[in-house]
């Protein structure tokens, strides 16, 4: 799915837009006992409350794509014969009204699931919308319909104890200190079944959702997919780093970490300003090619290559925004922390003076724990 596909649907998620008529799911206790289950139409609730539980399931389409959003793919066997793939298909065909089905998602999804010691709330809604046709010029036209897309979101919240406050009791005219009742959290995890990819139903997809990039709940994909999730931003971060690393040895100057942190936030941006729906990725190749710009032998970079396949597997594309932090530029020795503007990373030099390596930045508008100071040769103002 790409962003203009996911924002499509995320905009059905109000009370005047959506088609779904009734939220379902599960309240779970940390010992894998539900405790009550919800079956309520969505029209009878006010309209607040309502807003709150689309606001839940909306959750479970935010975030990154690569990062927060993933895709989930199954195989072809998957999609011709297998339980996992039987019980999201019946549960879409159904449109969540067979109680034994919903019932068996809950029990697959609640073994699995760890979420510490923390209650939580499943919830699930069916939703179908018209695909408004698109012509040659690429506008849509909202009275013409192709098809009907009809998915299954799921959304799990973690639930807490209230925390104490400072209360008013009309009947006893005082303020008291009550905790009384829990709170539902923000979506923890949650997907979307299945994936809205060209405008149209792809039953080989779906699209995955974590509130933590680092925290994917593999546990939960096992059960739900039973396939293996792409790495998370963190794991594909450490992946590259320790590619470049052990594949550059001496060549891994300071000198390529700039140039490669520079042209990859150049193109993060550049994506950003295009507005390009589909998540920007570049291949190793690519890469690659950046080394060469900044110097790094022919032979550094096919170790760097085959570490790549190593590390993400074999012709892998990459997104950048999983490799580098574009809002910041930190340099790190043994003893000091320098973060930087990205924007002016230049500005810091390496330079080695009296056989010693330093780095350098120019010394304007030096502040000491925020007290304006003059730098400068002694005997000269700064």
């Amino acid at each position: 799915m790409n962003q203009k596909e996911i924002n499509e649907l995320r905009r059905r998620f109000r009370t005047d837009k959506s088609a779904i008529s009734r939220i379902y799911g599960c309240y779970v206790n940390a010992k894998k006992e539900i405790v009550s289950e919800i079956n309520t139409s969505l029209g009878q609730l006010p309209k607040e409350e309502a807003e709150m539980y689309l606001g839940r399931l909306k959750k479970a389409l935010s975030g990154a794509q690569g990062k927060n959003l993933i895709d989930i793919v199954f195989s072809t066997q998957q999609v011709m014969d297998s339980d996992e793939h039987r019980l999201l298909s019946a549960l879409r065909e159904s449109q969540l009204k067979d109680g034994d089905i919903r019932g068996e998602f809950y029990r697959k999804a609640i073994d699995a699931l760890d979420m510490g010691e923390s209650n939580y709330l499943i919830l699930l809604a069916t939703d179908s919308c018209d695909v408004p046709h698109r012509g040659k010029d690429g506008e849509t036209d909202a009275d013409a319909s192709d098809q009907v897309f009809t998915y299954v979101v799921c959304a799990v919240c973690p639930v807490k104890d209230a925390s104490p406050e400072l209360k008013y009791f009309h009947e006893q005219n005082e303020f008291h200190i009550s905790s009384i009742g829990q709170t539902v959290g923000p979506t923890a995890l949650g997907f979307l079944f299945p994936a809205f990819d060209d405008r149209a139903a792809n039953i080989y997809n779906a699209l995955y959702y974590a509130q933590k990039p680092a925290e994917l709940h593999q546990e939960f994909i096992d059960a739900v997919f039973h396939t293996e999730a792409p790495m998370s931003s963190e794991e594909q971060r450490e992946a590259f780093e320790t590619a470049l690393t052990d594949a550059l040895e001496r060549e891994c100057s300071y000198e390529i970490a700039q140039t490669v942190h520079e042209q990859l936030r150049e193109r993060i941006e550049r994506h950003k300003e295009e507005k390009d729906p589909e998540p920007l990725s570049l291949s190793v190749g690519e890469i690659g090619a950046i080394l060469k710009s900044g110097g790094v032998s022919e032979e550094r970079i096919e170790a760097f290559t085959r570490e790549c396949g190593e590390q993400f597997g074999e012709n892998a594309v990459l997104n950048p925004s999983n490799l580098i932090d574009s809002k910041k530029f930190e340099v790190k020795t043994a003893d000091v922390q320098l973060t930087v503007d990205p924007e002016r990373s230049y500005l810091i030099e390496t330079r080695v003076i009296d056989g010693r390596p330093y780095l350098l930045i120019p010394a304007e508008g030096v502040e000491v724990n925020g007290l304006a100071v003059s730098v400068g040769t002694e005997g000269e103002p700064a």
